[in-house]
């Protein structure tokens, strides 16, 4: 390929690759430069995929034509589907993945298309030009500049640099420079950004220690398999195929507590070494027992880093602490008595772009043609990386075309939620999607995503003929069970109105439409089930959702000077300044607007629209 590009996607994690492939996909010449191109999509912490408000996001990836979900359903050992006991605005598909197999498909299926190159480097300078658009002159990226000085000029730049900017990992007094164990920090990169004139700043998070497979006594250990029937990840694939492995559970105990609090003062959490903030909702094990003073135990999950693979990952126990008091803490636990760690859990901290400094079409504000992604703008975990991945790539390669950029909306997928929240409230800790944070979350469930944006998906490019045709085929089977149910009559009423009761399953709907279910996968009759049983509900949504869209379509120009509306308060005019927003719904959804603020904003912008009225008129 030719060493000018149409862009560069700098870091080969989960981000960059669905910016890579994404961007690819629409056209554009992509170079994924990343330090060590064996380590694309590497897991630096737990070898999984999806969770509770992550596996939506990976649905809607997938629905949008993006690469994880069909890695996972490749190279995941054990499938299970949370929360099946609650509603299904709740059900969330997670997999253990084979972290060595999950990086080497990517890889592969990176390297096998034809608009895409990896290369090997470290980037030390994204290079700019000065354009001018109406009247103001703003630099625009014009490619990269390597630590070995090679450059590779390009017409965009996706930022996907994960936890490597300046990133500094801790395990007890220990300090070492890098993005993850064996692995360079991107130091450069943090200095270019800093002399472009964006604010850094930083972050923590954290991994537990794995041990060695041989050294766990099982016995002692309660099971968790699998799902009996694992459900996909992808639309694509019907069912999943390789068998799966079982992980295990056991806990923390009193004499576990008693040597984390005997030893706070040489963990770096609180020695002051680390003055980061970290994860709030996925705290280390210190954090855990000094918050938690009054619980006995917490749960541990010890699973496996590949089917074949010697490394059990402690899930529940990441810490900082010396590597000699983490083997102590381990002995203190069922089943780890005389377990072997082959890598003890670490801290790292490392630099992010606060996204006030970044628009919803994940460009920067700073640089025209320079978009950032993942764990640079705040976040944490794999799915969250990928949804804006995916989106970062989408609107570099729309940039080209001088088309507008997509921007998903809180309505309409979990990728718009967090991204919405991102630049509304940006963050102050490392951001994790939950369902919580999704208002219509009874709309936007894990088995709708292909409904939801595949269309969107396929209006834009990325989906193609194949997947666009097993869509359509999918839509007819729901609108003809629909009809089944419609015409049936069963124990009196009309098996439409029957399947709505609470205690209606799927294998009753199957079994009542007896032979006319025949060929009609368990997704399709899921569908029609979930939209029947919830109907009230649902409309009651979607009614919500009108009321929100009519907040959204109330537009904001851009050249709005907030600083000299004086009716607003000076934190309102501040914090409208920053964030920019594009609607009056997105202004109400700023940290720290309130009400009044949006009643005073909505009157300044009815009396300017009037005015511009009367001048247009005379």
């Amino acid at each position: 390929m030719s060493t000018h590009y149409d862009i560069v996607v700098i870091g080969g994690g989960h981000a960059g690759a669905e910016a890579a492939w994404a961007g690819a996909n629409l056209g554009a010449h992509v170079a994924l430069v990343t330090i060590d191109a064996e380590a694309i999509g590497r897991m630096s912490c737990n070898p999984a995929i999806g969770g509770l408000g992550k596996g939506q996001m990976v649905r809607e990836v997938d629905a949008l034509g993006g690469l994880m979900g069909l890695v996972i359903d490749a190279t995941g050992i054990q499938f299970r589907t949370l929360n099946q006991s609650k509603g299904p605005a709740v059900w969330a598909p997670r997999a253990q993945a084979d972290g060595t197999h999950y990086t080497a498909e990517l890889k592969r299926r990176l390297d096998n298309h034809s608009n895409i190159e990896i290369i090997e480097g470290c980037v030390a300078d994204i290079l700019t030009g000065d354009e001018t658009t109406g009247g103001a002159t703003m630099p625009m990226a014009r490619g990269v500049r390597l630590e070995d000085g090679r450059v590779f000029p390009a017409r965009a730049v996706v930022i996907t640099a994960g936890t490597f900017m300046r990133g500094l990992m801790h395990c007890g007094t220990t300090q070492t420079v890098g993005g993850r164990v064996g692995e360079p920090a991107a130091v450069a990169l943090s200095h270019c950004l800093l002399g472009l004139g964006f604010r850094l700043e930083r972050l923590k998070t954290g991994t537990p220690p794995r041990v060695h497979r041989d050294t766990v006594d099982f016995d002692l250990l309660e099971e968790q398999p699998g799902d009996t029937n694992p459900a996909a990840f992808s639309f694509m694939n019907d069912r999943v195929e390789q068998s799966q492995v079982c992980c295990w559970i056991t806990y923390t105990n009193a004499k576990t507590h008693e040597l984390i609090r005997a030893n706070l003062g040489v963990a770096p959490l609180y020695t002051g070494q680390i003055q980061s903030v970290g994860p709030r909702y996925c705290p280390s094990i210190e954090d855990k027992v000094v918050r938690f003073a009054d619980k006995p135990r917490h749960q541990l999950f010890l699973e496996p880093e590949g089917r074949d693979s010697e490394r059990i990952y402690c899930n529940g126990i990441a810490t900082s602490l010396p590597a000699d008091v983490q083997r102590d803490m381990l002995k203190n636990i069922v089943g780890l008595a005389n377990a072997r760690i082959l890598q003890p859990g670490y801290a790292i901290e490392y630099d992010f772009i606060p996204t006030d400094q970044t628009w919803a079409s994940l460009e920067s504000k700073r640089v025209r043609g320079l978009f950032v992604a993942g764990q640079v703008n705040g976040t944490s975990g794999y799915e969250e990386a990928a949804g804006q991945g995916l989106l970062a790539g989408v609107n570099a390669a729309r940039m080209l075309d001088a088309k507008p950029p997509v921007v998903l909306t809180r309505d309409q997928a979990y990728i718009g939620v967090m991204i919405d929240d991102l630049i509304t409230r940006p963050p102050t800790e490392p951001y994790r999607m939950f369902t919580s944070r999704a208002e219509y979350r009874l709309h936007l469930r894990s088995d709708n995503a292909d409904q939801r944006l595949t269309p969107l998906g396929r209006e834009l490019g990325l989906v193609d003929d194949t997947r666009w045709g097993r869509h359509v085929r999918k839509m007819e089977d729901i609108h003809h069970v629909r009809s089944l149910c419609e015409q049936q009559a069963y124990d009196g009423r009309r098996l439409s109105e029957w399947i709505r009761r609470p205690e209606a399953r799927l294998e009753d709907l199957r079994n009542i439409l007896g032979t006319a279910a025949v060929g009609f996968g368990d997704e399709v009759l899921l569908q029609v089930l979930i939209e029947a049983k919830y109907s009230g509900y649902l409309a009651r949504q979607q009614r919500q959702i009108e009321r929100f869209r009519n907040l959204e379509a109330q537009e904001i120009p851009a050249n709005v000077d907030y600083a000299a509306i004086n009716e607003l308060r000076i934190e309102a005019r501040e914090k409208f300044s920053a964030v920019n927003p594009r609607t009056l719904g997105q202004a109400g959804r700023i940290s720290g607007i309130s009400p009044a603020d949006i009643t005073t904003l909505w009157i300044y912008l009815t009396a300017r629209r009037e005015l511009r009225k009367l001048k247009i008129e005379n």
